[in-house]
């Protein structure tokens, strides 16, 4: 599964063009498609500090990310680009119509990425231990 991963790297560049396209669109496309109300972001579950959407969005992203790039460079690499890149999106929705900057949002991206990078870490670290 992890070969097949780091063999087609374009899911990776894809998922990372998908969330961009739908973080940085000013209102919903999900809400434009399931609603047809543009205005109106479909919630998957209710958020409890964080942002739910947001964080299952990181969290399903990191472990593609970390799924495609197994190399300890890369994967430090890609640690800082997923947490650039969570931080980025949310402080554009101050400058996009129809969007806005929330902390739970924020945090919610954060926590996703936080969450994977223990994890595979973790892995990374026991497959060492092991070897």
């Amino acid at each position: 599964m992890i070969n097949f991963f780091s063999k087609y790297k374009f899911i990776f560049y894809l998922s990372n063009f998908i969330l961009i396209l739908l973080y940085l669109f000013p209102g919903s496309l999900l809400g434009c498609y399931l609603y047809d109300d543009c205005k109106s972001q479909p919630q998957i579950t209710p958020d409890f500090i964080v942002s739910t959407n947001h964080l299952y969005a990181f969290v399903v992203l990191s472990i593609l990310g970390y799924l495609t790039f197994k190399k300890s460079t890369q994967f430090i690499f890609l640690s800082f680009y997923l947490i650039f890149l969570s931080i980025i999106l949310e402080i554009l929705h101050y400058f996009i119509p129809e969007r806005s900057f929330e902390f739970s949002d924020l945090f919610g991206n954060l926590a996703g990425v936080i969450i994977v990078i223990f994890i595979f870490y973790f892995f990374k670290k026991n497959e060492n231990f092991k070897n």
